[in-house]
């Protein structure tokens, strides 16, 4: 008889062993690339910083015994953070739960971007909104450390992205990303209505494609934040994230300093007339 539990053991090891693999030989190729690249054209290292403000609502349905939809709506504005509009994000998604402990998740991104404006010249013709296509997987494991939750997520994506240069052409990008993730309550030793936790994360993203020479190493998200439990149905979650994005030089970082504001309702549909209340209530993870 398959032992589930052992399955799932051998599955994190792989998943370890994949990713650091993955992040060293990033790395170290990063590294090469950026010698070589600050070699050629004479770069110095440079660190622009930009203010964003994020909100963000996260919904999480149950539709069947092992099925969920996901959907997350975003709102992103820019420039001293709510100066400029940034994007519009819209992702959706259906998850299957494997186990209480393992889910995996496939749907579709479709963002909007707004130019900046001033990285252009005056003589460009730009469209100044852009959209993206994108597909995605997502495979998520948590790990209860006592009154702790870890979280490690997995996630990848292909994304039809273009420039904001009038008729330039749609160009195929993979994307991989994994987070580690905990949520810690602070007022109580479980999580149920009324609690207060704190949730701290980082995230790194390497992308790949015909497109991308030297900016392997996408992206670095490390954030900070508090949560609160309103009801079994709505939480509500703000805190402070810096990234930093590896520009296409492969030398220079963008420097973000991001506000999020986030907003998550579940519902659950499949067992709402004979579910039986625990008092128990999971944070919902993002």
């Amino acid at each position: 008889m398959i032992n589930g539990g052992a399955i799932m053991k051998f599955i994190r090891k792989i998943a370890v062993l994949f990713l650091f693999g993955l992040f060293l030989g990033t790395f170290q190729t990063n590294q090469v690339l950026a010698q070589q690249s600050a070699s050629d054209f004479d770069v110095e290292k440079e660190f622009p910083k930009s203010s964003f403000f994020w909100l963000g609502t996260y919904t999480k349905y149950r539709i069947g015994e092992k099925l969920w939809y996901n959907g997350e709506y975003h709102v992103r504005t820019r420039s001293n953070y709510v100066n400029e509009m940034a994007q519009l994000y819209i992702r959706l998604g259906l998850s299957y739960l494997v186990n209480k402990n393992f889910e995996i998740t496939g749907g579709i991104v479709t963002p909007f971007y707004w130019a900046e404006e001033d990285l252009y010249e005056p003589t460009d013709q730009i469209d100044k909104i852009v959209p993206q296509f994108r597909f995605w997987q997502q495979y998520l494991f948590i790990q209860p450390l006592g009154r702790v939750k870890v979280y490690h997520q997995i996630r990848t994506e292909q994304r039809w992205r273009r420039d904001f240069i009038e008729e330039s052409p749609f160009l195929l990008t993979h994307r991989f990303r994994y987070k580690l993730m905990t949520y810690i309550p602070i007022n109580t030793r479980d999580f149920q209505q009324g609690t207060f936790y704190g949730v701290f994360y980082n995230e790194i993203f390497i992308q790949a494609g015909k497109s991308i020479r030297y900016n392997y190493l996408e992206d670095n998200r490390t954030f900070g934040g508090l949560g609160y439990i309103l009801n079994e149905n709505i939480q509500l979650q703000a805190g402070f994230m810096k990234t930093y994005q590896q520009r296409q030089n492969g030398v220079d970082f963008n420097s973000r300093d991001i506000l999020r504001f986030s907003i998550y309702h579940n519902l659950d549909f499949y067992y709402k007339k004979n579910k039986q209340k625990t008092g128990n209530i999971n944070p919902v993870f993002n």
